[in-house]
């Protein structure tokens, strides 16, 4: 039998440590994202553009090619990066407010192109960065420094489900729905993030993966309450699974 080894990422500076709060999910989604460039060995060929949000703090971490784009726009540089360069393998690394709605016309419009690029999409369902804001993804009744009386349908519309929008398109060729909550659900999320860039490396097109995390500090929530909430109302929400596979032996 295979030993697994727990071991840093060479691919994240050792001279640093994590800035993200504590019971956040963003440094398990970095060392995963170093992982699977290192396994797929495209480290002197990969390039992340950031969105704008607390999945910024990541470029203080990591140690190849990386731009942050204006809010939203991560798509859109991204496929002028691939368009331009179409040998470097070009991922966005996105929060919900960014993707889902100041860049929502970029991130349909890259889909619906069938962007040959990779999205690592972070849901928690809130603004984390700056201030704890409703997103498209904040739940209904969840409350937000913006809607403190929490989420009502009849002002602010329903949570927006991005993984179900993007199936409704003809061009995506890969989405699915993961989290870093459990052991077993972060070895699904390796699995999809994997997937996701080996799609770019054999030309499929556009690639998704949702990862529905937690944001303790912005919830109100300790760490553990935070994950009774990500499991019992957040997945219900947002339920795991792949939406969309259109590769071979895929559904």
């Amino acid at each position: 039998m295979e030993q697994l080894v727990y071991k840093r990422t060479s691919l994240i500076r050792p001279d640093t440590s994590s800035g993200f709060c504590p019971g956040c999910m963003h440094s398990t989604v970095c060392k995963l994202i170093g992982e699977v460039i290192e396994d797929l060995h495209i480290e002197d060929k990969v390039a992340v553009v950031f969105g704008v949000g607390c999945n910024g703090l990541a470029m203080n971490y990591l140690t190849f090619d990386n731009t942050t784009s204006p809010h939203g726009r991560a798509c859109a540089v991204a496929n002028g990066v691939k368009k331009s360069s179409p040998e470097t393998i070009v991922f966005t690394y996105q929060g919900d407010g960014d993707l889902g709605s100041i860049g929502l016309g970029e991130t349909v419009a890259a889909a619906n192109r069938g962007d040959n690029i990779s999205v690592i999409f972070v849901n928690n369902g809130i603004y984390g960065m700056t201030g704890g804001q409703m997103a498209p993804t904040t739940l209904i009744g969840m409350k937000a420094t913006t809607a403190p009386q929490g989420r009502k349908a009849e002002l602010h519309g329903y949570p927006m489900h991005m993984c179900e929008l993007l199936d409704s398109l003809t061009a995506p060729v890969y989405l699915e729905r993961v989290s870093c909550n459990t052991a077993a659900n972060v070895i699904k999320t390796r699995k999809a993030m994997k997937k996701a860039f080996q799609n770019q490396i054999d030309g499929k097109g556009f690639s998704m993966v949702e990862i529905v995390t937690t944001c303790p500090t912005n919830w109100g929530y300790s760490t553990l309450d935070a994950l009774t909430f990500l499991e019992e109302e957040m997945f219900k929400e947002y339920p795991l699974g792949v939406i969309r596979d259109k590769t071979e032996g895929g559904k």
